[in-house]
């Protein structure tokens, strides 16, 4: 049975057909980070899938996942698209290359997770918030609730981490 809700009034579904999608979001719901590994290659591997990109193996397990990392990169907001996120700009996408699976199966691989900066309750991050962001920050994962069985994963500055003194970001205006 599909999982449908709604998320800043739009509708969000995740189809029937999409089992790997539904137990990661449910798994999300029950703020257990989990990701499938591949029976045969051991490697963990993000997004959900089928089956693995390295062996194309159809077998996999779901492990717990330490969901803390480093943003890889950002992008700042100005200007949605999407009408929804009309009164939340700026805000900021997070590319995070998590601490699990470093430099594997190759030195410039990482598994690597989207999300918006928001804060530890969930919220959009505040302008000032999205100011002291940047590549290097150290982050934590925090889950916001579409539905009991729905959420999604999202990223906070990780207070109990240490922190670049400067993380790199764009120049800014």
């Amino acid at each position: 049975m599909p999982i449908s809700g709604e998320y800043m009034g739009m509708t969000l579904t995740i189809d029937d057909l999409d089992g790997e999608n539904l137990d990661f979001f449910r798994y999300c719901s029950e703020r257990d980070f989990r990701l499938q590994r591949g029976k045969q290659s051991g490697l963990l591997r993000y997004p959900p899938t089928t089956a693995c990109p390295w062996t194309s193996d159809r077998e996999s397990e779901w492990v717990s996942v330490e969901a803390k990392g480093t943003v890889h990169s950002y992008v700042e907001v100005h200007h949605p698209i999407q009408p929804a996120f009309k009164e939340k700009v700026p805000y900021m996408i997070l590319l995070v290359d998590l601490d699990t699976q470093k430099g594997e199966p190759t030195a410039d691989e990482a598994l690597r997770v989207a999300g918006n900066l928001v804060t530890a309750d969930g919220e959009f991050a505040s302008p000032e918030m999205i100011k002291s962001v940047g590549i290097g920050t150290r982050v934590k994962m925090v889950f916001v609730d579409v539905t009991d069985e729905f959420a999604l994963p999202q990223w906070t500055i990780d207070e109990d981490a240490d922190q670049p003194d400067e993380p790199w970001r764009y120049p800014q205006e």
